[in-house]
């Protein structure tokens, strides 16, 4: 697929096939994270692969939601802040590495014929209980990861005027 048409194509998924994903895509969707460019270079990031058959219970306490527990995987970014580069005025780059590596992987999976749906409102202590996420790890953003059934999508945006400032 051309890089314009993927971009259009994809779409926040919310119902998905129980259909395994298999191993291969999987590693092709994590190479797509793990060559995301990051702030200095840094890959201060884990992406957690979590399978979510015989999970769904205790992982709807991350995020309470039927369709996250059906896709078969659950990919999560987790930053690692202390590693990550700081801005001179102390921002710290965490939270947009982690999303540029998450885009990356939902553009793979996208490319692949897989669905995704970035989820960033979810329970962060629930994460780290369930998944035992280590104390410097902070969780930033997860996708489910599943065939879908296709189905015309209309994004809605706004029109260019409204987004773009020229100087």
């Amino acid at each position: 697929m051309e890089f314009f048409e993927l971009i259009d194509k994809r779409h926040s998924v919310r119902s998905y096939r129980d259909d395994p994903v298999e191993e291969d895509k999987i590693q092709k969707i994590l190479e797509a994270g793990r060559i995301a460019p990051t702030a200095a270079n840094r890959q201060a990031f884990k992406i957690l692969v979590i399978h979510t058959r015989g999970r769904e219970n205790e992982l709807r306490k991350i995020y309470n939601k039927d369709w996250f527990v059906t896709a078969p995987v659950i990919l999560c970014v987790c930053s690692i802040p202390e590693k990550c580069w700081v801005r001179y005025d102390g921002k710290n780059s965490a939270d947009v590495d982690a999303a540029i590596v998450m885009t990356h992987m939902i553009l793979a999976a996208r490319d692949l014929g897989l669905g995704t749906c970035w989820i960033g409102a979810f329970n962060v202590e629930a994460a780290r209980q369930v998944l035992e996420i280590d104390s410097g790890m902070e969780p930033v953003a997860f996708t489910p990861l599943g065939y879908y059934e296709e189905s015309e999508v209309q994004k809605k945006r706004k029109p260019m005027e409204e987004l773009v400032i020229y100087k």
